[in-house]
């Protein structure tokens, strides 16, 4: 399937590993140019390396206010095909042990960027007439996970602030969708396995053995299937899906509108 992604350029941030790694180089894959941000320049060298035509990395905090205005030179005349907002969670912590300053610095990593880049980009999208913006959040949008009140309460605003905004920009050939991925293999779910291991005195491995059968698909999701969707809702092909948020947890959400 040619998913009309040829020339187009999109943003991704927390490209250095997990889902931004797997979803910049399947927009590369597919001859998208791709604008790579990660803190980490090192994190970001080896995708350079596998695309330096395609990809320009840019390493830098993105929660920053003036982050933004280093990435919009790289942009420079060309169409800004989408952006994917992407970033690390907070601490893994239970409601009760959460203080008001937990909250402050999850509402900076989480929510607060997002508004901001968006304020920026929107203007761009609707005098383009066109934009895509794929945000990763959790499926504890859904269902709140175990001591992940920072990440559920956080990332809840934010799916409120995108669909809201999603409907106010249907009109103007902007889509804007959530993934809300579950337990995958990636760098970030190493924290919550420690913390499992820590609370119930077993070892790392044990931890991530149990969470695997507690999966109904019975494993862990691969960060680069999660990508093939990604790319669709990326692709000009999406232009009737808007507003949603997408359950990738391998049948962990009991509801039945997952």
């Amino acid at each position: 399937m040619d998913l009309q992604l040829t020339g187009k350029v999109f943003i991704v941030t927390g490209a250095g590993s997990g889902f931004g790694n797997a979803i910049a180089r399947a927009l590369a894959r597919e001859n998208a140019e791709v604008i790579a941000i990660s803190r980490t320049a090192e994190k970001l060298a080896p995708l350079q390396q596998m695309y330096p035509r395609l990809i320009t990395t840019l390493a830098g905090d993105i929660t920053q206010p003036r982050f933004l205005k280093k990435v919009l030179p790289f942009i420079d005349e060309k169409m800004l095909g989408g952006i994917v907002l992407n970033a690390g969670g907070p601490p893994v912590k239970k409601a009760a042990d959460c203080k008001p300053a937990d909250a402050d610095n999850a509402y900076s990593l989480l929510f607060r960027w997002k508004m901001e880049w968006l304020n920026e980009l929107i203007p761009l999208f609707v005098q383009q007439q066109y934009g895509r913006i794929v945000s990763i959040e959790s499926i504890s949008v859904k269902h709140p996970l175990p001591s992940l009140v920072l990440s559920t309460s956080l990332r809840l605003a934010v799916t409120g602030y995108l669909k809201t905004l999603a409907s106010e920009t249907a009109a103007m050939g902007i889509t804007i969708n959530i993934l809300a991925p579950g337990y995958h293999n990636t760098p970030a779910l190493n924290r919550i396995l420690e913390n499992t291991a820590a609370e119930k005195q077993i070892s790392v491995e044990e931890a991530r053995q149990k969470l695997q059968e507690s999966v109904p698909v019975k494993k862990l999701g691969n960060p680069d299937h999660l990508a093939s969707l990604a790319l669709f809702l990326l692709s000009p092909l999406s232009e009737f899906i808007t507003g949603q948020t997408f359950s990738i947890d391998g049948g962990s959400n009991p509801y039945l509108f997952g």
